[in-house]
């Protein structure tokens, strides 16, 4: 879309000085079509490194929200949180400080792959399409349902790459200070695979793979559209005109909607994960046993039948707190670390 912006605008500019002349061809009047671009290595690794600091950066910054989050999702009906304030102070009197933040440490080396892997794919991908785009005589320029797809696919490839780590992240978080299982990452995952067997691994993955199709991808499509229509409509030059502040308010109302569509299938996938672990009893027990659950629809059905359709949107209030920091730091990191970077291919490429 830069690129766009910036030929057509000098191509603007090449006409008002040739603008007294009429032989003007139509070809030279018409929007020019973006160039092909290939990554280089350099660039790739500097799109890596952006991506990896912006997930780490966001994360950290609502870490005791997201704990609070997966908290509620998977509490029953004898709710321990009940919101916001209540819920923070509540994990606060039981674990302290340090405690809000379990698991973001975990969190930071999952999610510092996953954003980079995320961010690069919808790059490679978005790409993709607009070389085939300008093969086929168009102009290399993404529709809003291109965009979807293109970060719906970086979703589910980032997030499939990482899954594991994520599964054994969501135990360690809701651990309790008095009730500590697991001790980090390695003895947790060899606590599951020994206890559980390799699969539990993946435990959740498939309501985490549809969940991506209109989380990320509308994070990605939503955003990206919002700075179009800013650009155009006050007929700045590209998106490097756009505020810091602008920047901030489309990805929070990417991430909002994204959110909002997708959070059944996040509640699901954590009540999957935790899924007959005794260490998750204390939330959600049945008969003095951990809910085991056989799969995602009897995860569903058994939660709106037990807890009502409501408890498939529980947590939303921390998460609707964190997603303007989280999302929208996210993205604008991602885009000021590649400045700084000195990275020449921008998301909206």
């Amino acid at each position: 879309m830069a690129a766009a912006v910036a030929v057509q605008n000098s191509g603007a500019i090449e006409q008002q000085n040739n603008g007294s002349s009429s032989s003007t061809t139509p070809s030279m009047a018409a929007a020019p079509k973006q160039e092909k671009r290939s990554l280089t290595w350099a660039q790739i690794t500097k799109s890596l490194c952006a991506g990896g600091v912006a997930g780490a950066v966001s994360r950290t910054a609502v870490a005791p929200l997201e704990r609070l989050k997966i908290l509620m999702q998977i509490q029953g009906n004898e709710k321990v949180y009940t919101g916001v304030w209540q819920g923070t102070v509540q994990m606060f009197r039981n674990d302290g400080i340090r405690g809000m933040f379990k698991g973001n440490g975990l969190n930071c080396i999952r999610i510092i792959p996953n954003q980079a892997i995320k961010f690069m794919t919808y790059e490679q991908l978005s790409r993709k399409i607009s070389h085939y785009l300008i093969d086929q005589g168009g102009d290399g320029q993404l529709t809003p349902l291109l965009r979807l797809t293109a970060g719906a696919g970086a979703g589910i490839v980032g997030m499939s790459a990482t899954y594991p780590m994520d599964m054994v992240r969501g135990r360690i978080t809701i651990q309790e200070a008095g009730n500590a299982q697991y001790r980090g990452l390695l003895h947790a995952t060899g606590c599951i695979v020994r206890e559980e067997g390799v699969l539990a691994l993946w435990r959740g993955w498939l309501p985490s793979v549809i969940g991506v199709v209109p989380y990320v991808g509308l994070n990605f499509g939503v955003y990206e559209t919002l700075k179009d229509v800013i650009i155009k409509m006050y007929g700045l030059r590209d998106e490097r005109d756009l505020s810091i502040a602008v920047r901030l308010g489309c990805g929070a109302v990417a991430g909002t909607m994204g959110q909002t569509l997708a959070y059944p299938f996040d509640v699901v996938r954590r009540r999957l994960q935790v899924s007959g672990w005794a260490g998750a009893k204390n939330l959600h027990a049945d008969h003095g046993q951990a809910v085991a659950y056989r799969g995602m629809m009897d995860c569903f059905t058994r939660t709106v039948r037990e807890e009502g359709v409501q408890a498939l949107f529980k947590g939303l209030a921390p998460n609707y707190v964190k997603v303007v920091p989280s999302i929208a730091i996210a993205f604008v990191t991602y885009e000021q670390v590649k400045e700084v970077l000195g990275a020449e291919i921008r998301l909206s490429d």
